[in-house]
């Protein structure tokens, strides 16, 4: 049996409750191309030399949308920094103290035990 999509099984929901059965999705517009001039294979319109205009200098708009991302994170505040930092100092002393006391242990097997 093939697997459903996520859109015949809301249609199917759909029946059972009682509502009208949904549309099918709309195709994305494709792309303006325009063949060129010498023949071959068309290419793309350019917009991409409009837009450049539109924002200046090309790393202009970079900036800003990295800057619009920023504004969007959930930056921690001090009390989360302060217990974060304190995990991850106990865990770091955790894991030295285990690894200085997995080595004591196994230079003296070799010493000892394996050496002799």
């Amino acid at each position: 049996m093939a697997r459903t999509d996520r859109q015949q099984r809301r249609q199917r929901r759909g029946i059972a409750a009682g509502t009208p059965p949904l549309q099918p999705p709309r195709k994305p517009p494709v792309a303006d191309v325009r063949p060129p001039a010498g023949g071959g294979a068309p290419e793309p319109a350019a917009e991409s030399s409009n837009e450049a205009r539109k924002g200046g200098f090309p790393g202009v708009r970079f900036f800003k949308e990295a800057l619009a991302e920023l504004r969007k994170v959930e930056w921690p505040t001090q009390q989360q920094v302060v217990s974060g930092t304190a995990v991850v100092l106990v865990a770091c002393l955790l894991l030295g103290v285990y690894l200085y006391a997995n080595d004591r242990v196994w230079s003296y097997v070799v010493e000892h035990v394996l050496l002799r």
